[in-house]
């Protein structure tokens, strides 16, 4: 019954039969996900669960550690700031390099389509020609002469690799595991983007905050300028006195200049964070007295920081990539088996072709062992065992500097908290030293070093306030980002460019 079955048909079913039989067969090592560090905690000692507070200040309000909490998708939206909910809403929508990032998940993920269509599928083609030829009749072993005719033939050629030893199998598992590195490559952007957004945003209201009070001490420090000047007319201070505060008041304008600057730099950055160019990207301007800190800090199972680290996954899925290009280095070494044939017709005239006579078709099996190449295929396959210890070195390495910037960003959030209420204390301390000083220099009880001293104090105590400020935010957007940022409960994807964006906004206001 087989040998009655058309050629083409018969070759195709005799295809599926050897796939079938041999596909249970595939060389080199079964990929096995590595198992997680086996530890309780992220850090040396034993964190407070709750962290210390400044009240009155930006970012001295309650905050605690919340062990087993998951992280949710948006968790900038805690800071409770529009201005930078829709800055970031912009560079997810803008940015070029998640767009990039975007573009290679996709690429990748065509080379799975490639690679599945190749290894798995019969390569089948259709051909047709037509020729006319002159040809002497002692090519046929005859000798009469000459014939001049025309030749039509159209075929369906069919070429089938199979895969005995699995190295197809291993090629497309390679594939879809370099898939998986763009996956959480793009996750990582993703991740790395937004984190930068709020540092950059909280970094500007710093910026912000630090040139409003040296404006304001160098407001104060201009006033007492000119009441020693007044004094020195009169004789009541001296010359030095004078000239010690104008140098106190130009050093508080370079300060100025040099915040100004930075502040600059800042909006510059967060311009570029967002897609825009900075002239034309109309940045909100950010006051860390608008932003709220938040109060439940999530803090993740150790052993399942591995699974959330987009870094980690993208080195979990490489090292499984190179795995697999072992077994496809092995399986090169080993025979190779392939099925051919083809069926069409020919003819001396076109309408020939359809004949019953014109019928042609061929049906064929070939083996090949590589028996010396040079010793390619033992080197290549030796490159793809080292290619393999290299990732697997890289994924240890990930996972080390995960647990270290988790645990960076538990101590630091633990030690800033601290320091801010100590700087909290030594700003109103030295301010209430400073008036102190000033009124009873005004009424001649006090040196005028004294109040150079204690107005340098001041100074220095206020922007280091400010600073500490701002180290609680992004000290707080720090762990978030070390603990993997909660992509996992994102709904829709990563980068959703803005036209994109739109067009899906006005299909649901037309639902609606």
């Amino acid at each position: 019954m087989f040998m009655s079955t058309p050629p083409l048909i018969r070759l195709y079913l005799l295809v599926l039969i050897c796939a079938g039989v041999l596909s249970a067969c595939a060389v080199g090592p079964d990929f096995k996900q590595p198992e997680a560090p086996k530890t309780s905690s992220y850090t040396e000692t034993t964190l407070s669960k709750k962290l210390a507070t400044a009240p009155g200040v930006p970012g001295g309000s309650d905050q605690e550690f919340v062990e087993g909490a998951d992280i949710e998708a948006q968790w900038w939206e805690l800071y409770k700031s529009p201005e930078l909910d829709a800055l970031i809403k912009r560079a997810l929508e803008q940015n070029p390099n998640l767009g990039a990032a975007d573009a290679a998940l996709r690429a990748a993920q065509e080379n799975v389509n490639a690679q599945v269509g190749s290894q798995y599928f019969p390569a089948i083609g259709v051909g047709a020609n037509a020729i006319r030829q002159k040809q002497p009749s002692a090519v046929y072993g005859l000798n009469y002469g000459t014939d001049t005719y025309n030749l039509y033939n159209a075929t369906v050629n069919v070429t089938y690799k199979i895969d005995v030893f699995g190295g197809a199998r291993r090629a497309v598992e390679g594939a879809r595991a370099q898939a998986e590195v763009a996956q959480f490559q793009l996750e990582g952007a993703y991740l790395s983007l937004t984190a930068n957004v709020v540092t950059s945003a909280v970094k500007e209201a710093a910026l912000r905050a630090q040139m409003q009070a040296t404006e304001e001490i160098l407001k104060a420090q201009t006033n007492l300028a000119e009441v020693t000047e007044k004094q020195l007319v009169i004789g009541t201070v001296s010359k030095v006195d004078v000239t010690s505060q104008r140098t106190l008041v130009s050093n508080s304008q370079v300060d100025l200049f040099n915040y100004e600057r930075n502040l600059a730099f800042a909006r510059n950055q967060l311009a570029v964070l967002v897609g825009e160019i900075p002239s034309n990207a109309n940045i909100a301007k950010f006051d860390l007295a608008n932003l709220q800190l938040p109060e439940k800090l999530p803090l993740t199972v150790p052993s399942s920081l591995v699974r959330q680290r987009p870094d980690v996954r993208a080195a979990e899925a490489q090292l499984k990539a190179q795995n697999a290009f072992v077994g496809v280095a092995t399986a090169n070494l080993l025979p190779q088996f392939n099925i051919t044939g083809s069926i069409g017709a020919a003819a001396l005239t076109s309408a020939g072709l359809f004949g019953p006579n014109s019928a042609l078709w061929t049906l064929g099996g070939g083996i090949l062992q590589p028996l010396f190449q040079g010793g390619a295929l033992l080197a290549q396959r030796r490159g793809a065992i080292a290619n393999y210890e290299l990732a697997a070195f890289q994924y240890q390495a990930t996972v080390l500097n995960a647990f270290q910037e988790v645990a960076n960003a538990l101590r630091a959030l633990e030690t800033g908290a601290q320091a801010l209420k100590a700087a909290s204390d030594a700003e109103r301390y030295a301010y209430e030293t400073l008036d102190l000083v000033q009124q009873q220099y005004k009424l001649g009880t006090a040196s005028y070093l004294a109040v150079l001293y204690y107005q340098n104090q001041y100074q220095q105590a206020k922007v280091k306030s400010v600073a500490a400020q701002a180290t609680r935010f992004s000290d707080t957007a720090a762990l978030f980002a070390a603990l993997g940022g909660g992509w996992w409960n994102r709904e829709g994807p990563a980068f959703k460019p803005k036209d994109i964006a739109n067009k899906d906004q006005n299909e649901t206001s037309g639902k609606n």
